[in-house]
């Protein structure tokens, strides 16, 4: 992937707070979709281990391997010409020490073309941040809502402890840390965030008050199972024009009126 002066990057990313431009951000786990969603002048992508829901089947995100992670991202990396990407270090990828989390957060800037890395946030990985920024590794913290600690929290919660998420986002940014994502915490604790500190958070679940947004692309295009999510909308119903797209083809084969003549060669 080249950089082009139009290529979103870390500091640019950060800069948009300052220069108050709402930030807009969306999951991709695959070259065709990253390049239809780069074409559209978003500002980031991430390449989020909810890949192992979204595109394994899996019920969380605990069996997403790092080699996993590397797979998606080299293919999404080669897409993206104009956002920032992100990569999400997976579950016990960064847990063991700062020369583990560095070896494998290494491999993502070395082995794909993507620019940063998200790591979910507990008081034990400040250190590693910290560590990774100082061999300039850009990291993205995680609080809220942390889907890798899903059986800690026992399930999917809201997270409303205020003065533990407002202490935690200032010590992530100190860590060096060059944005917060804030997932699934009450709206007015958000905003508080957001003006305590000077890098920008991107919200999911948290309101209007984040300096950006991240939704899980398959949900804003309709195609999760089930009713849409809380925190996310639907902005088409993806799974309703795909189902009858395949209808119409199966019909039509089975009809004989597909391959038609101009789908066939002389």
């Amino acid at each position: 992937m080249s950089t082009p002066d139009r290529q979103i990057t870390v500091p640019k990313f950060s800069a948009m707070k300052a220069a108050g431009r709402k930030i807009t951000m969306l999951t991709a786990y695959d070259y065709t979709l990253a390049r239809l969603l780069d074409s559209t002048g978003i500002e980031a992508i991430l390449v989020g281990d909810s890949l192992g829901m979204v595109v394994q089947g899996r019920p969380n995100t605990l069996p997403v391997t790092m080699d996993e992670m590397i797979y998606h991202a080299e293919m999404v990396g080669r897409a993206v010409q104009h956002a920032l990407v992100v990569v999400d270090m997976p579950f016990l990828s960064y847990h063991l020490g700062v020369h583990q989390a560095t070896e494998n957060a290494g491999r993502v800037l070395k082995e794909t073309q993507c620019q940063a890395v998200k790591l979910e946030q507990g008081p034990q990985q400040l250190e590693v941040t910290a560590a990774l920024v100082s061999t300039g590794i850009p990291v993205m913290a995680h609080y809220g809502l942390r889907p890798q600690s899903i059986h800690q929290l026992g399930g999917y919660r809201v997270a409303r402890d205020r003065e533990r998420l407002l202490a935690d986002a200032v010590a992530a940014e100190e860590a060096g840390a060059f944005s917060i994502l804030l997932e699934c915490i009450p709206g007015d604790v958000a905003r508080e965030i957001s003006a305590a500190v000077s890098i920008p958070t991107i919200g999911i679940g948290a309101g209007v008050g984040c300096d950006g947004q991240v939704l899980v692309t398959h949900d804003l295009l309709g195609m999760t199972p089930g009713p849409t999510l809380r925190h996310a909308k639907a902005y088409v119903d993806l799974n309703a024009l795909i189902v009858e797209a395949v209808g119409r083809y199966r019909d039509e084969v089975r009809e004989s009126t597909f391959p038609g003549a101009e789908q066939t060669f002389d």
